[in-house]
């Protein structure tokens, strides 16, 4: 199917006022697709984002059951793909940074896709899906989650060089690198290389009907740095980033251990030489609304490789679910980049298309949800054995998540204050520091981990304090308490913690978390 066909299906499902066709009991075995963006923030057309140009995503929401308060485990990649893909919270994986692997340090848990391998599925992974490195065993958990070695662009490797060339024509590691492709290694860049293999598998597999496949495809953008083929650049006048937020200073009431000081931004060569104080900044409003810029283009330029995807799918007969990893600060709170509890941290865009369940127009979803739910809900969707619920650490195969399929299939799940999100990030100490860093301490460092908790109406969340040597908390020894009230406060500016009057809600909340947490 061509990207114009593709995209005229769609339009042509989406007739106002049709109502929504019935799900059809299917008997074949469906395809499986998975596509993850990196650092993705709910910033599409599909999600009310008005400067958002994601044309290819807006059309596959059009079909699609849209999610709109799904929520990462962690604001980190590894910690959160480990977390998805497993099905299991950062606490039992004990993962909170890069440098352990879960089936040696924690439990020989079954993966998503490892799942799919085991029921006869064919399994192959392009791009970026597992974090690269000791977080899946240096070889993205092959041969155990996939039939075949994982695809990594040739390109990867220059992620972090001096590839972008800076008005003198010297060559710079920026965190805003518009480039012309001829410059760059392999005159390609990684996202573009790993579509293309990903519809290269797909074409593969056509003659092999008989034996169903499930193909993750990872983007690595819209990740820093923001490097991407110039011309989507121009999609956004830099006027209109000026006023995305009104914040400039850290909240007054916000505890220092909530602070991400977003060193990675700092350390980028283009924004080095601004000095930019040490650890509440703030960032000039130039700058501001260049990240802000920039992020946005690299978001256009993954929708676009987006829709070359999808136009090389059969969509009659493919399961296709499309997720962040979770979000990035644009500024909300004077922040930026992620390592946070804040809702613009956690928050991702969650959507799935089934031909089981086709659609007339987008079925938005407003409940709360977690990235666990993504494998026992793709394995519903799949016909496979369900995958049931973790009753202890010792159990290798279910998970910590729940099904949304009752969801998608109009079956009620629960009532809306049922269903909460729990996110955690760890911190080495109280105040924000370069050394060691505050944004991604090792696990030897840790000393505080910060729970939070997402209800239908509130943002609670709490630090205390962590020890790494048993994975347990002290529920007693507190470093920071925060409450919003996403009634009145959806930027989550407000705490009110200090105000009396919402003691009984937080005292509730708090019980409420350390009982999903655990001691």
């Amino acid at each position: 199917m061509t990207g114009a066909r593709f995209l005229l299906t769609l339009l042509l499902f989406w007739c106002p006022g049709q109502p929504e066709a019935a799900a059809p009991v299917q008997e074949r075995r469906l395809n499986v697709v998975m596509v993850i963006f990196d650092d993705l923030r709910p910033v599409l057309g599909a999600y009310g984002d008005h400067l958002a140009s994601t044309p290819y995503l807006d059309a596959f929401a059009r079909g699609s059951h849209v999610f709109t308060r799904a929520y990462s485990q962690q604001a980190l990649c590894a910690p959160s793909r480990n977390s998805l893909l497993t099905g299991r919270r950062p606490d039992t994986l004990h993962l909170y940074d890069f440098y352990s692997y879960w089936r040696t340090f924690a439990g020989n848990f079954t993966t998503l896709p490892q799942y799919f391998k085991e029921h006869g599925y064919y399994t192959y992974s392009s791009g970026k899906v597992f974090h690269p490195g000791l977080s899946s065993n240096n070889t993205d958990d092959y041969p155990l989650s996939w039939s075949a070695p994982a695809f990594r662009p040739r390109t990867e490797q220059f992620m972090n060089s001096p590839v972008c060339p800076d008005r003198e024509g010297v060559l710079r590691k920026n965190l805003i690198c518009p480039v012309e492709l001829q410059t760059q290694p392999y005159k390609t860049l990684p996202d573009i290389e790993s579509v293309a293999e990903a519809l290269r598998f797909v074409e593969s597999r056509k003659h092999l009907r008989e034996e169903p496949f499930f193909l993750a495809m990872g983007f690595h953008k819209p990740h820093i740095n923001f490097r991407f083929p110039k011309q989507f650049l121009a999609k956004f006048p830099l006027s209109q980033f000026y006023n995305y937020t009104d914040d400039r200073v850290k909240p007054p009431n916000m505890p220092a251990v909530a602070w991400n000081p977003y060193t990675d931004v700092r350390s980028r060569d283009d924004f080095k030489q601004s000095n930019i104080s040490f650890p509440y900044g703030p960032i000039s409003r130039d700058q501001a609304a260049q990240i802000r810029q920039g992020y946005y283009a690299s978001v256009a330029y993954v929708d676009d490789l987006f829709g070359k995807l999808m136009a090389g799918l059969d969509m009659d007969n493919t399961v296709v679910v499309v997720l962040g990893d979770h979000g990035w600060s644009l500024g909300e709170h004077a922040e930026w980049a992620k390592y946070s509890n804040f809702e613009v941290a956690l928050r991702v865009p969650l959507m799935i298309r089934s031909p089981q369940l086709p659609l007339a127009r987008t079925e938005y979803h407003h409940g709360i949800t977690e990235l666990l739910d993504v494998f026992p809900t793709l394995v519903d969707l799949a016909g496979l054995p369900p995958l049931p619920v973790c009753r202890n650490s010792q159990d290798l195969t279910c998970s910590e998540g729940k099904s949304l399929y009752p969801q998608l299939t109009d079956q009620r799940l629960g009532t809306a204050d049922e269903h909460v999100a729990l996110s955690q990030y760890p911190r080495p100490g109280m105040l924000p520091t370069k050394h060691p860093n505050s944004d991604k301490p090792k696990l030897r460092n840790i000393k505080i981990m910060g729970y939070s908790l997402r209800t239908d109406l509130y943002r609670y969340t709490l630090w205390v304090r962590f020890h790494v040597q048993n994975f347990t908390r002290d529920w007693h020894d507190v470093y920071g308490e925060e409450l919003y009230d996403h009634r009145l406060d959806s930027g989550e500016e407000l705490n009110l913690v200090p105000l009396p009057e919402f003691d009984d809600v937080r005292q509730r909340l708090r019980r409420r978390l350390m009982e999903l947490v655990g001691s």
